[in-house]
């Protein structure tokens, strides 16, 4: 059996024509936004897709970091935003984000973010710990400053 290679998670995120601002780039709060959505499409729907449905039941942002390298134009193409993980630890982990100007890998790179990631028992509302599964999904987008 041979091992798994950790690799960036990949989601395509259309930009919505009310992402641009007057300048018509995609306003600064809107990328926040936009990252959410890659966060959302890691955490929930392909984490559930394997059956693991705790980072939906409680998966906070503890803090957040966006560096803004070059404005993106509104078009009706996706961006492509890679994630990888790093900082895994019992109860929380970092997710580092790439934002491209286009949906390849080739494209010019408009946005780096981070977000520190807490998970939270809502019913009994404590930090929890992350379970075997989790781990294991995350460790599959682990980054290179792991």
């Amino acid at each position: 059996m041979t091992a798994s290679v950790a690799a960036p998670f990949v989601s395509l995120v259309p930009l919505r024509w009310t992402d641009q601002d007057a300048y018509r780039h995609v306003n600064h709060a809107r990328i926040v936004t936009l990252i959410e959505e890659a966060r959302v499409a890691l955490a929930f729907t392909a984490a559930g897709h394997e059956g693991l449905s705790g980072f939906a039941s409680g998966l906070l942002v503890a803090g957040l970091h966006v560096d803004y390298r070059r404005q993106l134009p509104w078009r009706s193409e996706p961006v492509r935003i890679e994630i990888t993980v790093r900082d895994l630890r019992a109860a929380s982990f970092t997710l580092d984000y790439v934002l491209h100007d286009g949906p390849d890998a080739a494209d010019p790179v408009a946005v780096t973010a981070w977000t520190s990631m807490a998970l939270y028992d809502l019913e009994a509302q404590r930090p929890r710990r992350l379970d075997a599964g989790e781990r294991d999904f995350l460790k599959r987008h682990l980054g290179d400053a792991s």
